[in-house]
């Protein structure tokens, strides 16, 4: 598909890594749960707990009657109410317990704050359910019931950040192993990722992503005018369908400007030229709409991409396949925005009017992948490569997707057989470098790990400067032999090839969240941000960097610092 980077599935949660790898020039991402959730269990329900919710008040035995045992009976009392669902007179009798404690029975105190604050909460008093457990807190830092309680007042008075940081403490006092702190977490990490981008994308300076990303970007159509070589000749507009434009270079055009500027990697003054055109009504507006939008893509600004394609879409008299390539890009768009029903729209419309147009198939391929229907994208797949036999990408797409279904479907025979596709496909396309990467992340599955390394090899022999590469290649070092330098130094490679990849500062971040060096990992974080192509990759790095932060914050409060590596 021509996103640029992956987009989630429609149930909200995560994409899978092998759906990511579909995506043309696109990075497996590493998701919150990489930083946050790397130790999930399941656990067995304790007493008092619902599905791993605290739900009840704190209990005891009363006793003969100093204070603090006429605290506990009062307590006691208290939970009875509680029980019954009096919440007013269990409310009374904990605040009579927390005037008869003892000040220097801290313990026993900071329940009594807990418990009027459960039952605070459920009279939906949310500043008084904060104000009890801070206090419960400062005497017992850690104490989960109260600082989850928190968590969830905090959430419901819209702090957001202070929310985090106590869910964050919980998550690691639990040991990632309650499933209701982890969810309140990642929701949390996602509401707060999607309200920092919202506002730092629509103010951001758009940036040109590198020539590498974007050669790569063209390279995913065949059937795209706009990106076919200038030709010294001039013919009539009827023979464009199949040779694309054909012009003197000399003419005085300002596509034609446009389009030496993409053959010279001059990329920065393209959106220019093609401006030049279609303001002066040349004869190529519309091919110079299709470009402008194009490149309006590359830098993230779809705002200004979507006039432009809306345009050329509804030039009945343009040229079909400037029409068809304007739909795949818009449709495209429409997914990075969580669009579906509206991308696959775009998609069978462009099918309709350009039925042998490979490229259509191939991206609607990518976006049945996404959307988890797998059968139909192979059914795309193999459209595209009856129109285009040659096209190796479709060919080792196919294969991932076929290798992906099989392995969720556990069938070890149409493992073997996908696998057994995948030699085929490098046999017969031996400079695809796709062919190579994709069947290195299935190989990597299997746990041929030596064979999968070689396959990089080749990925890199083929594309020496596809900073990417390096990152797939460093963490199956990281997978296979644990050699946490050999793969640090192959992602800082990839960043000395490409200064602009962001998945390198991503997956960097990553690592060193998981190491413990968490200022590193925010600053990796934040070069990762401001290189962001979509407000919603913007939103899935600022989680991760607010996930980072947060445990900075827990371990500066109360010490508590994750597993490392």
């Amino acid at each position: 598909m021509a996103a640029s980077k992956p987009v989630e599935p429609q149930s909200g949660s995560s994409l899978p890594r092998w759906q990511l790898a579909l995506l043309i020039g696109t990075p497996i991402v590493l998701g919150v749960g990489a930083v946050y959730l790397w130790n999930r269990s399941k656990t067995k329900d304790s007493p008092g707990k619902r599905n791993g919710e605290r739900t009840t008040p704190e209990g005891g035995q009363s006793g003969w009657m100093s204070p603090l045992d006429r605290a506990q009976g009062a307590k006691n009392k208290g939970n009875k109410y509680f029980k019954a669902g009096k919440y007013e007179q269990a409310i009374q009798c904990y605040t009579e317990a927390i005037g008869l404690c003892p000040r220097d029975n801290q313990t026993d105190l900071s329940t009594f704050y807990q418990n009027r604050a459960a039952a605070y909460e459920q009279q939906m008093m949310w500043t008084e359910v904060v104000q009890d457990c801070t206090q419960a807190v400062e005497m017992n830092p850690r104490y989960i019931k109260a600082l989850f309680r928190r968590a969830k007042a905090l959430e419901r008075l819209d702090n957001k950040k202070e929310c985090l940081e106590d869910v964050t403490a919980v998550c690691i006092l639990e040991a990632f192993q309650n499933q209701q702190s982890m969810l309140l977490a990642d929701k949390v990490l996602k509401l707060l990722g999607k309200e920092k981008a919202k506002d730092k994308y629509k103010n951001r300076d758009p940036l040109m992503p590198s020539p590498q990303f974007i050669k790569s970007y063209f390279s995913s159509f065949t059937d795209d005018i706009i990106s076919q070589p200038l030709q010294k000749g001039e013919k009539k507009d009827e023979d464009k369908d199949n040779e694309g434009e054909a012009a003197e270079v000399t003419e005085s055009s300002g596509y034609l400007k446009a389009k030496q500027y993409m053959e010279e990697e001059n990329y920065d003054k393209i959106i220019s030229e093609c401006t030049k055109e279609v303001d002066s009504g040349g004869r190529y507006t519309a091919e110079a709409l299709l470009l402008r939008a194009t490149f309006y893509l590359l830098i993230g600004n779809a705002t200004g991409a979507q006039p432009d394609l809306d345009r050329v879409i509804n030039m009945e008299d343009a040229n079909i396949k400037l029409r068809a390539n304007a739909l795949i890009k818009r449709g495209s768009m429409y997914m990075q925005q969580q669009q579906p029903m509206m991308s696959t729209q775009d998609f069978n419309m462009a099918a309709e009017i350009d039925t042998r147009n490979a490229d259509v198939y191939h991206h609607r391929g990518q976006l049945k992948i996404l959307l988890d229907q797998v059968e139909e994208a192979v059914g795309d797949f193999d459209e595209c490569i009856l129109l285009r036999p040659d096209s190796a990408l479709a060919q080792a797409q196919k294969c991932f997707a076929l290798y992906r279904q099989a392995y969720t479907g556990n069938s070890q025979s149409q493992v073997q057989t996908a696998m057994d596709g995948f030699e085929d496909v490098i046999r017969r396309f031996p400079k695809c470098a796709e062919g190579y990467a994709l069947y290195a992340q299935a190989l990597t599955d299997q746990q041929q790990f030596g064979k999968a390394d070689q396959m990089y090899n080749k990925c890199i022999d083929l594309e020496p400067d596809n900073a990417t590469t390096y990152v797939h290649k460093g963490l199956l070092q990281l997978q296979w032999k644990q050699d946490l330098d050999l793969g640090l130094d192959l992602i800082s490679k990839a960043i000395e090839i490409d200064n602009k990849c962001d998945f390198a500062y991503e997956t960097m971040g990553t690592i060193e969240v998981q190491r413990g060096n968490l200022d590193k990992a925010i600053d990796m974080f934040n070069k990762a941000i401001n290189l962001a192509k979509s407000e919603m990759e913007m939103a899935h790095l600022y989680s991760l960097c607010d996930a980072a932060y947060a445990q900075t914050e827990v371990a500066r409060k109360y010490g508590l610092k994750p597993p490392t590596l």
